[in-house]
Order: C-alpha cells, then structure tokens, then sequence
C-alpha cells in the first residue's frame, strides 16, 4: 500500500498540459491563448527557488545584543515547561538548571544542542514531483491554519465543517501558486474534537498530492496523524524522511505547556519536523518594543527546537515566528500593521545566524472582508515574509478576521498574489536572449516591439498573468458588469471547485486508511469541547 514508495530522483518543475475536459467547447483568440497558458502553469513549480537576497537591516551590533538579551532571559528568568515531566528529565540530562516546571540555561547552551539540527530538509508528498525543499534559498507557500469561522459572499461567516475544510484543500490543490496543503486550514465544527483530526488529515491525502500537516492539540492525535502516514507512504519510508510537520505554539511568555511539548516531540520521535511558534501580541504576550519581542521569541524558539534535538538528534525543525501587534487604545489585536512587518526582517537574519529553516509572517489582517484594507495589510505583511528569508510561509492564503475566519474569495485572491510572488522571487535574469540585443537591431529607432521575432518567441512567459486583475478598458469592463475583485473571485472559487478533480490514490491504501480512521473512531466517545 505505501511501501513501495520511492523518493523523488528529480525534481520536476514543468509538467505537461493536463488535456481539456471531454465536452468543454474549444475557445478562440486571446481567451484560448490564456486558456492555454493557464494549462500549462496548472502544475506550477513544487516551490520556488529564490533568486533575490532576503533583506539584511540591522547590524552585527545590534543582532548581537539582541541575541545576548534572549540568552540573559534564558539564563536569569528561565521558561517554563508545564505538564510534561519528559522534557524535564531530558533538559537536567543535558544540564539545564531545572527547579519545580522552571528551566533556566546557561548562554550558548540551546545552540551547542542545535547544531544537530538540519539547514535544510524534504517533506514528501505522495505525489514525489510535489515534494517541497525546505530551508536554504528555498520558499514554500501553504494555506493559513487554524480559523473556526469561514466566510464567502454569498453566506457571510458562520462556523467551518468539514464539507469547508475539503473545500479548501480542493482550491489549494487547484492553485498552481501554492505549494502545500497545509493543515488545519479551518476547524470542522461538526466534527468531534477528539476525531476531526482523523478527518482534516484524510481530507489532506484523498483531496491533494501535495505535503500536509498533521494535528498537534493531543499527543495521540500527533501519533494518529503520523501513523496515517506510516499507511500512506510505509512505516520505513517514514523513518528515514519527513512526509509531515505539526505546528505548535508557545504560551507567550516564556511557557511551553505539556500539551505542546508532548505534541512536539512525539514529531521528533518519529523524525517528523514540529515548526515551534511563538505568537507574541506586543503589549500583551510581550513587550510593545520591537527589539524586546524579538529576544523574547528568539529565547522561546530556541527552547522548543531544542528539545527536539534533545528527543531525536537530527530530526527536522523549522524555526517560526508570529510577531504581531495590538491596539493600546481598546487592547484589540491587529494584523498586517508594519512594526511586526519589519520586526520579521530581524527573525530571519537571527534564524540564519541559527542555521535553521524559517518559518515567518505571512498574508495577515484584521479586514472582516476581502477588501483593500484586507489587501493591504495582507499584501505588507507578506512582503515581509518574502524579504526577511521565510522558507515555510503558512498562512499565505485565505486570512481574514485576525485568523478568526477563512475566506472563499481571499483565498483565491491571495493565491493570486502568491503567483505574482514567483515572479518577484524570479528576480531578474541576465542572458543573451534577456538583453535582446537582436530585438534592437529588427526594430531598430522609433518603431515598437509589439510584432518583433523577440516578443513572439517571449511573449508567453514574460509576464506574469493574473487569474483575476481585470486589465480591460473601463467600457468593456462596465459592459461585463462592472465587477470588483472580491466579486470576480467569488465567481473564480466556485468554477475550480466544480471543475476539481481529486488526483488519483491508491485503492488499497484509501481503504487501509478507512479502516483506521474508523477503529480510531470506534475506539473513543464522541467530545465535544
């Protein structure tokens, strides 16, 4: 079922066109020509190689004493570890100062301990030319985690189910933009708490072929997603490489609570990688200064990437960040605002000083609707998640409501953007055909490009093409209706729905999963909190 899995030899970025479906009309002119071209880019890239530099903004000095700052917070205050006497034993074993749930470490110590840690590592996906490279100069776009409510245009915002959850995972299959599956892309509401995890992960492997995330709000729920896994790709394909990460998050401040360090480390155990995430809501979960919240998410993600050395040294990690900030007038959290923009420039330069892939920002506001606030506040924050070095960027799409909703039109909207992003990260090429000097000797002085060999030979690939900026005149554009980004997404989220086809899985495996997706949830009373 999954033992004959094999790793990827080759990576392949180019994929032939999927044929049209059977039935559909053919397409003239320069709607066919897009039709065509959209084809072709279906499969996308399995994620992109960036050819810019991330943005280097503060001095060796400055990094410095921020560094020295976490390390005096770890040595003088200590974190917290909380219900999980484990992870005690194994920070005294490695000569932590452990009193009562409180650690402290002396300076350099979490770093000694991540030098196990690799720079860079695979996820596998089922389908092995989706696998995704993470660290390095490597950038990898996944769906936003975790909202309970939803939200589309034509049913405002409600609680998220299940049929929701697939929806997602079925538009993220069909974006060639995004590059991960990701996780708990909403909560399925309708689902027991104690067994929606068993779903959301079955929704991941029969819905996408691309690499996923599992649940980490339980121990066993950690070890379900990692034994559904084991059926998907074989318990010794498992052993040896990542096939998933579970996202988990530290009690700002300075507390790692047993829930997720049990979590987290029974990823390390079976050599999955946990992303350690802090969220630090500046004036709340730590200080309002910039520099003050960097040390403290610095001192907190060391801790936790650590102690996956400690349970499994050389198992992946990936270092995260969720910097944020909040309104000191009313005490209400805000999102995409730009002291936490450029806080995350910081936390990359920090997390490659570490050697440790990142995880960082993403497309984040506190819009209730995909309008130009939501844009703009998701545009700039996940600029800064392009610019600070970001290789696993959750959250790149559907974030509305300061993550407390998922919307349908944002989400496309925003795997938009990423498109536009590939392009960005592209950089620019340098080579006899870019410089087109024979171009300039066709053209020659005072006449245009338009019709010249150069534009023809080019004219598909030299642009990135939007699936929802419309570019018409203002006549034509009034003339199909006059309609608004949100309100042409909507139609746009809809149309890859109803034309979505799950890619194809293997029937033995399908059922071997079935099974233990049901005599897990034979196995337990249905909770409903």
């Amino acid at each position: 079922m999954g033992d004959q899995f094999e790793p990827p030899q080759t990576l392949a970025f180019e994929s032939p066109a999927p044929a049209p479906p059977a039935g559909r009309a053919r397409r003239s002119g320069r709607a066919a020509r897009k039709a065509e071209r959209s084809a072709a880019q279906q499969q996308g890239r399995p994620y992109i190689i960036r050819n810019l530099p991330p943005h280097d903004i503060l001095s060796e000095e400055s990094l410095v004493r921020i560094e020295q700052t976490a390390e005096r917070i770890l040595a003088e205050i200590g974190i917290e570890f909380r219900g999980d006497p484990a992870a005690l034993d194994l920070w005294r074993g490695a000569g932590a100062h452990v009193a009562g749930d409180l650690v402290r470490f002396e300076p350099g110590m979490l770093r000694e301990v991540l030098q196990t840690a690799p720079a860079e590592f695979t996820q596998h996906a089922r389908n092995p030319s989706r696998s995704v490279r993470i660290g390095g100069r490597n950038v990898v776009f996944a769906p936003a985690y975790g909202s309970p409510f939803v939200a589309d245009l034509d049913s405002g915002r409600r609680y998220g189910t299940i049929a929701d959850f697939e929806n997602f995972v079925k538009l993220a299959q069909s974006s060639p933009w995004l590059h991960h599956s990701g996780g708990t892309i909403c909560e399925p509401t309708d689902v027991p708490v104690n067994k929606r995890h068993l779903d959301m992960v079955m929704a991941h492997i029969r819905h996408s072929d691309r690499a996923f995330m599992g649940s980490v709000t339980a121990e066993d729920r950690a070890e379900d997603s990692i034994e559904m896994c084991r059926i998907l790709f074989g318990a010794g394909f498992v052993e040896e490489n990542c096939v998933i990460l579970g996202n988990v998050n530290v009690n700002s401040p300075l507390v790692w609570d047993g829930t997720m360090t049990l979590a987290l480390r029974a990823y390390a155990r079976a050599n999955q990688a946990a992303v350690i995430v802090p969220f630090i809501l500046g004036g709340a979960m730590g200080p309002v200064t910039n520099a003050g919240a960097i040390a403290q998410a610095l001192a907190e993600t060391m801790a936790g990437c650590a102690l996956t050395q400690l349970e499994r040294p050389g198992a992946p990690v990936i270092f995260g960040n969720f910097l944020s900030s909040m309104s000191l007038r009313t005490g209400s959290p805000t999102f995409g605002t730009p002291e936490p923009a450029i806080g995350s420039l910081v936390i990359g330069q920090l997390a490659r000083r570490l050697g440790l892939p990142l995880r960082c920002a993403g497309n984040f506001t506190t819009s209730k609707l995909p309008d130009a606030q939501a844009m703009t506040e998701g545009t700039l924050s996940m600029l800064s998640a392009i610019n600070c070095g970001a290789n696993f960027i959750l959250h790149s799409a559907g974030f509305i409501d300061g993550l407390l909703s998922m919307s349908y039109e944002k989400f496309v909207m925003d795997a938009d953007l990423c498109g536009a992003l590939h392009s960005y990260l592209d950089g620019v090429v340098v080579d006899d055909n870019a410089l087109a000097l024979d171009a300039f000797r066709e053209v020659g002085p005072g006449k245009h490009f338009f019709g010249c060999a150069h534009t023809m030979a080019n004219y598909e690939t030299a642009f990135w093409d939007s699936q929802l900026a419309d570019n018409d005149p203002f006549e034509k554009w009034h003339e199909a209706g006059g309609l608004d980004a949100a309100s042409r997404a909507n139609a746009l989220w809809k149309r890859q729905l109803a034309e979505f086809t799950p890619p194809p899985l293997d029937a033995g495996t399908d059922e071997a999963l079935r099974d233990f997706v049901a005599r897990r949830k034979a196995s337990m009373e249905d909770v409903w909190y």
